[in-house]
């Protein structure tokens, strides 16, 4: 073989390079350096991952040749595995919900891979989500090997393996905290016991992002209901075996604004070009760096590649249509809206009754009411659902409990997400339900945005 060549592509994964941070971290006592893997050959941290399984696959005999590799992805770990399958001949079926950009659609199948495409927001046990419809076709499928990323040890296994032992190398241990965002939560659990067992006062920090259950839990017990978010690779609606908690010292939770602001932020103040997670772990990063307010060295690992986002994180219409970038004349923010009104919410469990939910309204002067059961939010109740009912039973109705009038006309909105982006909201005469932290923290109502903008805006000067 010439001289200087690898044998394949796959010898080309690992030894990407650290870099130290400059103008975004200008301030702070902390330098951050950031593990750019996402320049392996695949785009991704995600390349050793599929490697990693598929060589564990073939030793221990689940996976022979001519099979197919069926995997539950966002993306990248789907195109590491691809890579891999490739040179050894395995066939690839991948399953993806409905909520990742295109990019990464087409880059799989591009990689000569089957995508199925599933819908975005169902819960995990669903027939419909993507792990269900992964093991249903590995069922269906002879010679079918199941990756199963979230509860394969052999994630977390290849980053204890590799990339651990790489960081270390590499900095000659001379780092303080290593942060990463945790999606299946395989590298700060692989990555972090390596590191733990050269140097048990290194600090691990996870990033998480609101919408996610691993915040809460890591923080209180507490298991909230899941939301959705925009930002790809990092959060979770349930929990993988893949995700160690025990070893984690710090977790930061974000906003998807955050998470995008920074990333556009490292393209055009650093000259690297990183996606969505990438540049949550660094926006995660930054924060820790604040809270300690010290001289450290802090590493932060980059798992994608900002070419699978342009169409969204850096596209500004997408920016602006989401909510991420102000345009000029913001209308603020709900929580701006929210301190207009009482901060007295009312709600009702699905089991009261039709006649005390109408008095309520009545009593309190309110049109709408939020319907809960055990902390999840089944819908609201207003006037209309409530009038049809009456139309419908009679006063046979009245004592019939509340969630036979539970109406969808309503919209889930975090109270940081801007006051204008839900314009279309109101045209369609639904109402914002406000939920942070799994609590109700308000209802917004046209007649609320109305009177917001007229307290908000300046008089003009014709007009004084």
């Amino acid at each position: 073989m010439m001289k200087g060549a690898l044998a394949d592509v796959t010898r080309a994964i690992g030894n990407t390079p650290i870099v130290r941070l400059n103008r975004l971290t200008a301030g702070l006592k902390a330098d951050i350096y950031c593990k750019l893997t996402y320049m392996n050959p695949g785009g991704s941290s995600n390349d050793i991952i599929g490697l990693n399984i598929i060589e564990e696959a073939e030793r221990r005999g689940d996976l022979k040749p001519g099979g197919t590799i069926v995997e539950a992805t966002g993306g990248d770990t789907g195109l590491g595995l691809a890579m891999v399958a490739a040179l050894r001949g395995y066939k690839c079926v991948f399953v993806m919900a409905g909520k990742h950009s295109m990019e990464k659609v087409k880059a799989l199948r591009a990689a000569g891979a089957r995508v199925v495409i599933t819908p975005a927001d169902v819960e995990p046990d669903d027939p419909r989500s993507d792990r269900s419809v992964a093991q249903r076709i590995v069922g269906e499928t002879p010679g079918a090997f199941f990756a199963d990323q979230y509860h394969n040890p052999d994630n977390p296994a290849a980053h204890h393996r590799f990339t651990g032992p790489e960081i270390w190398r590499q900095t000659e241990g001379q780092l303080d905290a290593f942060v990463a965002g945790l999606g299946t939560g395989g590298t700060l659990t692989g990555v972090g016991n390596y590191l733990k067992e050269q140097r048990p006062d290194v600090q691990l920090v996870g990033v998480d992002i609101e919408g996610s259950v691993y915040y809460d839990f890591w923080k209180s017990g507490r298991i909230v209901e899941p939301r959705s978010h925009k930002v790809e690779g990092i959060g979770g609606d349930s929990f993988p075996a893949t995700l160690d908690f025990s070893i984690i010292d710090e977790m930061i939770q974000l906003s998807d604004k955050a998470c995008f602001t920074v990333t556009r932020a490292l393209a055009r103040q650093e000259g690297i070009y990183t996606g969505s997670a990438g540049g949550a772990a660094v926006a995660g990063a930054i924060r820790y760096a604040e809270m300690i307010d010290r001289p450290a060295n802090i590493v932060v690992l980059l798992p994608d590649r900002a070419a699978r986002y342009l169409d969204t994180i850096f596209d500004d219409e997408w920016m602006r249509e989401h909510g991420f970038l102000d345009p000029e004349g913001s209308l603020g923010s709900i929580r701006d809206l929210l301190g207009n009104k009482s901060p007295t919410v009312y709600t009702v469990g699905r089991q009261a009754k039709v006649r005390d939910v109408i008095r309520l309204m009545k009593d309190r002067g309110i049109s709408q009411v939020p319907v809960l059961d055990s902390g999840h939010l089944l819908g609201v109740v207003n006037e209309a659902a409530l009038l049809q009912l009456m139309l419908d039973k009679g006063a046979d109705g009245l004592d019939g409990p509340i969630n036979s009038a539970i109406s969808d006309a309503y919209e889930v909105a975090d109270p940081d997400a801007p006051v204008g982006l839900f314009n279309h909201i109101f045209n369609q005469g639904k109402v914002i339900v406000v939920w942070e932290r799994g609590e109700v923290r308000g209802l917004v109502t046209k007649i609320d945005v109305i009177d917001f903008l007229a307290h908000r805006r300046a008089v003009p000067e014709e007009l004084k």
